[in-house]
């Protein structure tokens, strides 16, 4: 679609293309550099929060809800979930993606299916809770809203129903899952008796 749209526009007006790219490549490098700065502060301060220990007091604050919907036992692990979910939930999406990332690698048992848990990671990242959407002020800032945390309630409202949402599924089809699993089990088992 991009090249034939820049074929045709070399056909019909060669001058608008070449205009129009350098103005979007500026636009393109002044965005990245108005939202590196926003990265690099919240990515300042999740290093502080770590290397202060503030980690490990807010892994141990959100222990009670992570022990309900990842069934977690290692504290390592726990803490990059803690760290992923704050990063989450101050609007740094591409921020908590290393975490994230870890966290996946730490759930992993190995089996090439993805354990309840990983899914549970997943959907939470998908629809995360956003107290602060920094990313979000930032773009709106930068294209001139001249009030850009106007989103803040409207937000943090649509995404606690999302992410209620995506956990009641992850929930309702892990239990749909273990019955169908245990069901074909209980019948694998009945013909093995038969046999016999």
């Amino acid at each position: 679609m991009i090249i034939s749209s820049i074929c045709f526009l070399l056909w019909s007006a060669p001058d608008t293309i070449v205009g129009v790219m350098v103005e979007a490549s500026g636009g393109a490098l002044k965005l990245c550099i108005e939202l590196g700065a926003v990265y690099a502060v919240w990515l300042g301060i999740l290093e502080l929060v770590d290397a202060s220990g503030l980690g490990q007091k807010l892994a141990h604050l959100l222990h009670p809800i992570r022990k309900k919907l990842f069934k977690v036992k290692d504290p390592e692990v726990e803490q990059m979930i803690a760290l992923n979910l704050s990063a989450n939930m101050l609007g740094l999406g591409n921020a908590s993606t290393p975490m994230g990332i870890k966290a996946m690698q730490a759930l992993d048992d190995g089996s090439g299916v993805a354990s309840t848990a990983m899914i549970m990671l997943l959907i939470i990242n998908a629809t995360s809770i956003q107290l602060l959407p920094s990313t979000v002020i930032g773009l709106r800032a930068s294209a001139g809203s001249t009030s850009p945390a106007d989103i803040i309630l409207p937000t943090i409202l649509a995404t606690t129903i999302t992410t209620s949402l995506g956990i009641i599924l992850v929930k309702f089809c892990s239990k749909l899952w273990k019955r169908k699993n245990s069901g074909k089990k209980g019948a694998t088992g009945s013909q093995i008796e038969v046999k016999k």
